[in-house]
């Protein structure tokens, strides 16, 4: 147990109930516990595993390769169409979680064998992804950011690109665009 995450769970309002018990089965599996992205975050030898997480509607168990498991329960869900690894299994109640147990605990062997393989998930190119003219004209205007931008990861650079083309006016990209170059410059993907 690693004491950053006893701290996320003191802290943490919501879902604080089901968190502690998702922590307890995901450590039944005998993987490692950080704290990463702010949230408990699941590790074999090093490669991350599963996180839990919480929203609004729900809190989840997210398989950062789970795109790659069998799914025999049919209990995988992709965030959305954009994700193309990870999926998760959600939940509204502590009680949902316990009844779940045995097969999450087989999934998360399922996923520990997955990294043991070394399985890759095999990533769309960004084709067909079409940058929008106010980045365009910013790559084009300062190198730096043009660098930056093309060392990032590919899912890293389709994440800005979906961000900063969703907006219907002009106005509101530009801004969205302002606000993450310093984040593009320092390597970092959009959050």
């Amino acid at each position: 147990m690693n004491p950053k995450v006893d701290e996320f769970l003191s802290r943490v309002g919501k879902w604080q109930e089901e968190f502690r018990k998702l922590r307890m089965i995901v450590l039944d599996c005998q993987l490692t516990e950080a704290l990463k992205w702010g949230v408990p975050c699941y590790t074999y030898q090093k490669s991350n595993i599963v996180l839990i997480h919480g929203f609004k509607e729900y809190c989840a168990l997210l398989f950062f390769k789970g795109a790659l498991l069998k799914d025999a329960n049919s209990i995988l869900i992709r965030q959305t169409e954009n994700v193309q690894a990870s999926r998760q299994v959600r939940f509204t109640s502590v009680r949902e979680i316990i009844e779940m147990e045995t097969i999450l605990k087989t999934y998360i062997y399922e996923a520990i064998e997955v990294e043991k393989a070394g399985l890759k998930v095999n990533f769309k190119k960004n084709t067909g992804l079409i940058i929008p003219g106010e980045f365009q004209t910013k790559l084009d205007e300062i190198p730096a950011l043009k660098a930056a931008f093309d060392s990032l990861t590919p899912g890293r650079q389709r994440a800005y690109i979906l961000y900063f083309s969703a907006p219907k006016q002009s106005k509101t990209r530009e801004s969205r665009i302002e606000k993450y170059i310093p984040q593009i410059l320092n390597g970092k993907g959009i959050r």
